[in-house]
Parts: structure tokens; sequence; C-alpha cells
């Protein structure tokens, strides 16, 4: 079983990431049982069929934003954004809009081209599941990556996380 770091644990993944095929409708598609994260486009098509199942998420494209599921955030039990590759970051604004502007509080997932030496800035932006490539990294590799998430301590820049800059909560006397 695949496994992903959620709320800076290692855990089995139980999630199942659905990708519509070369041709497939996204009314059409089969929808395996047990949690889900879908396309957006297959949550339009049969979002209160989904809703109703209570363990359906919507996983975002690249180019797609947070306002559009924006309304639909009560209903989802995930939303997974996607990377299509390391060098594409708009998947950091849109965690952060998900957490900051639309008040999202349930499980944000990182899906894609997660890399290690950024599982930090995703953390940062907001996400709570980091799933990178089935097979990329070992066991091992996921606990180095996961004891790594502490290096930075303090951080200058503020983020989700920490809006605060550092230079300004230094100015209050928070950061020492």
């Amino acid at each position: 079983m695949a496994k992903v770091i959620r709320n800076r644990s290692i855990v089995d993944d139980t999630r199942q990431t659905v990708r519509l095929a070369e041709g497939e409708t996204p009314e059409g598609v089969a929808l395996p049982t047990g949690p889900l994260l879908v396309p957006l486009a297959v949550w339009q098509a049969r979002a209160d069929e989904l809703a109703a199942r209570g363990d359906v998420g919507v996983w975002l494209a690249a180019g797609e934003g947070a306002e559009a599921i924006a309304a639909e955030l009560p209903r989802l039990a995930a939303v997974g954004v996607h990377f299509p590759a390391f060098t594409d970051g708009r998947g950091y604004s849109t965690a952060a809009l998900l957490r900051t502007r639309y008040g999202y509080t349930g499980e944000l997932r990182a899906i894609g081209d997660v890399l290690r030496d950024q599982f930090q800035a995703y953390v940062r932006c907001g996400f709570d599941t980091l799933q990178p490539p089935e097979g990329r990294y070992s066991d091992e590799q996921l606990q180095a990556a996961l004891a790594s998430l502490g290096d930075i301590s303090t951080p200058y820049q503020g983020a989700v996380d920490e809006p605060r800059p550092l230079w300004l909560r230094a100015q209050r006397g928070v950061a020492a």
C-alpha cells in the first residue's frame, strides 16, 4: 500500500486518487469503493451522488483555482492540489487561499510531482497530507524527510502556518 505523510506522520494511504483515462467521461467513470479523491470535472458532474458517500474529496489540476470549489468545501472530505511538475508553484497559492480566504480546515493534500526538498514549503502553505508519487521514496527516505520537516525552526517569511514575518515577530518580542 502506498504511504503518505499526514499531520507529520507516515501512514498508509487509504484514499484512492481517481484519474480520467483518455476518452473517459466524468459521468461514466467507474468509481471504486472506499475513500476517493476525484477530479473537479467528476465532482461537477456527480456532486450529489459523491457527497452522499461522505468519503470523497476533489483534486484540482494546476489551472483550476480554489474558487472553483469554494462553495462545495463543506461537503468535501478532502481537497487535493495537483503539482504537474516541481517547477509549477501554482498549487502553493491554491493551498494558501483554501486555508486563509476560504477557511478550509479539512484534509489538504499535495499530489503529483511532490518532492522531498519541497515538503517544508507544502506544510507552510497549509498542506497537511503529502502524497509523493508511489514508489518514489522508500520507507527510510520518507522517515528522513519527515524528520527534516523540523530543520527550519524559525522561518523568516510569513506563511499560512505563521503569517507574521520574522522581523514583525521580533519587533513584538515573540522571536528570540
